[in-house]
């Protein structure tokens, strides 16, 4: 009986020791397996509309009238709703109807509370609410949130007057044509179990983000828990170069393109830790750009403090952050 019981308690310790760590394994197979599920869904549905700009009304408040903006309500109702199947669909101050978690934990570990509008999601990339022509900057419009019928989550911050392409209305360096925000149609937080725990992103939540009304990009980048270093794109002296830094750090992680990384600066404050201070980081894409720079090959980069865009040397050494897809 003694060794019996002895056994028991040995098989109990190690699965008090185990169980956890394959339980966590699980759910992270079971996360990626319905994130990718979620973004193949998205694509193929946003691809069905015949535009993402336009929908809503937006208008300003007057001395007479408070300000209007169901903008991203009819993107969900006019737009999404007739090409994806949606449950239910709530606005901005019953967003927990929908089974959204008031509280998130972001990237890095921190605390950060649901946002209700675009500003509360990334405050730099919000201008004049009275002034659509300024096209430099998203409007502050409220989020709107619905769920779908495999049980997501989906909160939805919506720019009813996004531009065209990348090479679209201004070249690097001309007003809106370098700036990140014009090319913002549609952001999505999706959390793929509602409510549930643990409300954490890279695990069950993350984001998508559609870009470009005619022709659209719909890209869904999962971050790495942490920025890297320092790298260039062209290393010299067979130093590490910033594609191998990712492979490096995860060989499932690559360096992302240029619309993955604007996706990421939209949704840098969702990425934070407190080692991971954004505010000034210039980040590399792997996307290269045709013409070359004065001095040689570039390729284009983002600053996240700035919401834009610019083309780089690919000598000079800048941040990295690598994401899977």
């Amino acid at each position: 009986m003694a060794e019996i019981l002895l056994s028991l308690t040995i098989i109990g310790v190690v699965a008090a020791i185990t169980l956890p760590s394959l339980t966590g394994n699980i759910n992270e197979r079971t996360w990626n397996t319905q994130r990718k599920a979620l973004y193949a869904r998205f694509s193929q549905a946003i691809s069905l509309m015949p535009a993402l700009n336009g929908y809503g009304t937006l208008t300003a408040a007057t001395s007479s009238a408070s300000a209007a903006d169901t903008a991203a309500e009819t993107f969900i109702t006019a737009g999404l709703a007739k090409v994806l199947k949606i449950n239910n669909i709530c606005d901005s101050e019953h967003l927990t109807d929908c089974g959204v978690a008031s509280k998130l934990t972001t990237l890095g570990g921190l605390t950060f509370n649901m946002p209700t509008d675009m500003a509360g999601l990334n405050a730099e990339m919000v201008g004049s609410y009275s002034n659509p022509g300024d096209r430099m900057n998203l409007l502050n419009t409220k989020a709107a949130a619905f769920e779908t019928q495999n049980g997501e989550t989906i909160t939805v911050y919506y720019n009813p007057y996004c531009l065209g392409s990348l090479g679209e209305n201004g070249t690097l360096g001309v007003a809106e044509g370098s700036y990140i925000a014009p090319k913002i149609c549609a952001n999505f937080i999706y959390d793929l179990n509602g409510a549930k725990g643990p409300n954490t992103v890279g695990k069950d939540v993350g984001f998508i983000t559609a870009m470009y009304p005619s022709d659209v990009k719909v890209v869904a980048p999962l971050p790495a828990t942490q920025k890297l270093g320092s790298y260039p794109i062209t290393a010299a002296d067979n130093t590490v170069n910033a594609t191998k830094a990712c492979t490096n750090y995860d060989s499932d992680y690559r360096l992302p393109n240029i619309d993955e990384l604007m996706s990421m600066a939209v949704n840098k404050n969702l990425m934070k830790g407190d080692g991971s201070d954004l505010s000034s980081g210039t980040f590399w894409s792997s996307s290269r750009i045709a013409e070359t720079c004065p001095n040689g090959p570039c390729s284009y980069v983002i600053a996240f403090s700035a919401a834009q865009f610019d083309a780089m040397q690919n000598n000079h050494s800048l941040n990295v952050w690598c994401i899977k897809r």
